[in-house]
């Protein structure tokens, strides 16, 4: 024999339940919304560009994946850089990624005005970059890649050359690690 439940007094039917439920919505939707444009001010006050955008393929069992993958410079014009790479299925998503990365990694760069304090070459793998500091009025001298670390680190006078590679990618890493070894005296 099937033993009926006992039903509590402290249980609610269905109709009390989605009651409940409505007066609640009431009572969120009087309460004033929190605004979202600090985090919007927050991402304003940097700046980025995309140097490079490119197709990349995964060989599975069944065919090939394409993704796209996307790398991104952001700064704030302040002496704070930073270079990302983002890999997704469309280029937004992936310049979503790139940019969230660079934001995470930031590296401080020492200015002397609108230059940089001293003259500074640096190598990392085959991109050999050097950076010379230029007088008020010469403007950036530089290829796109380190034209865009330049810009985005805050510095408006500058001389550059890269030897060794055309990879713009490699271009920027040797550049933002080059402009992070410069100290705002010499020792």
């Amino acid at each position: 024999m099937p033993e009926k439940k006992e039903v509590k007094s402290n249980e609610l039917s269905p109709k009390k339940v989605l009651e409940k439920v409505k007066f609640k919505q009431r009572q969120r939707s009087s309460r004033p919304r929190r605004s979202r444009s600090k985090k919007k001010e927050r991402d304003s006050e940097y700046d980025s560009r995309i140097i490079s955008i490119r197709r990349v393929t995964r060989v599975y069992k069944g065919g090939k994946r394409m993704r796209l993958s996307v790398v991104s410079i952001v700064g704030d014009k302040k002496g704070k850089v930073g270079i990302g790479i983002g890999k997704g299925a469309d280029v937004r998503t992936a310049e979503q990624k790139a940019i969230t990365y660079a934001k995470k990694h930031f590296v401080m760069i020492e200015r002397r005005g609108d230059t940089i304090p001293h003259e500074i070459s640096h190598k990392k793998g085959a991109a050999k970059v050097f950076l010379r500091p230029a007088a008020p009025g010469t403007g950036i001298i530089a290829g796109s890649s380190l034209r865009a670390v330049t810009e985005l680190a805050g510095i408006k006078d500058i001389l550059t050359k890269v030897i060794g590679t055309r990879n713009s990618i490699n271009n920027a890493y040797a550049a933002i690690e080059a402009l992070s070894l410069v100290k705002s005296s010499r020792r």
